[in-house]
């Protein structure tokens, strides 16, 4: 699926890259486009059209796996205090690429809040069912 810039940049070896795994690839962001210095994006190599929503349960292991692995490092190798895991997935979510990707990003030791990577507002959407009751497996 060359439709897909995840997919183009698999097929076409094109990419900066940290892994390069049976199931999952890792690589760097565009030049300027990093939330913070190291941030990686890790992704299966399968195509999925919603994320985790649609990911092979192996892959999302695959995937999962090398995304701890790129942590650890971060930590150990470049100085982060912690990482954030970030995911968008589903076509209302606000993701840009459809193909399930994590980003990694390393926090570092200085890092303020202003420079988290997480949804600074509230949904105001109300349910009407009890969540609790709705997600319990």
């Amino acid at each position: 699926m060359d439709a897909c810039v995840f997919c183009g940049l698999i097929s076409a070896d094109s990419a900066r890259w940290i892994a390069k795994e049976s199931a999952a690839v890792a690589f760097l962001p565009l030049p300027g486009e990093e939330i913070a210095p190291g941030h990686t994006l890790v992704v299966p190599r399968r195509h999925t059209t919603a994320g985790v929503l649609d990911v092979a349960p192996l892959d999302l292991a695959q995937v999962m796996d090398l995304a701890q692995r790129i942590a650890q490092k971060m930590v150990a190798k470049l100085g982060a205090a912690g990482v954030c895991l970030l995911n968008a997935s589903g076509p209302g979510s606000g993701r840009s690429v459809d193909h399930l990707h994590l980003h990694v990003v390393p926090r570092y030791p200085g890092d303020s809040d202003d420079t988290l990577p997480w949804p600074a507002g509230r949904s105001r959407h109300r349910l009407a069912v009890d969540p609790q009751v709705v997600l319990s497996t």
